[in-house]
């Protein structure tokens, strides 16, 4: 019997991706920015909506975007100890 495997990077996979839109604090790194990402969301027991701020790692292949860019970020295969997204676009310069 022959099987064929089927590619990693099919477009249904893609399409499952998470997507997260925040702001450029550090380009300090190669091919490496660190993104800011805000969200309001309620607290979980007194339910008064604060603000949420998480900074995640992402890859930068050119090295497009600069700091204070807001851009849109997309997760991927791990490709280092904390980086697990990839830059899509810069949305804002």
């Amino acid at each position: 019997m022959t099987e064929t495997a089927v590619p990693p990077e099919t477009a249904a996979a893609v399409a499952h991706r998470k997507e997260q839109t925040g702001t450029v604090v550090s380009t300090k790194m190669s091919k490496t920015i660190v993104v800011r990402v805000d969200r309001r969301v309620p607290h979980p027991q007194y339910k008064k909506i604060v603000n949420v701020t998480k900074k995640f790692y992402a890859h930068d292949a050119q090295g497009t975007a600069k700091e204070g860019d807001r851009v849109l970020i997309r997760e991927t295969r791990p490709l280092s100890r904390l980086k697990r997204w990839e830059l899509v676009e810069v949305l804002k310069h």
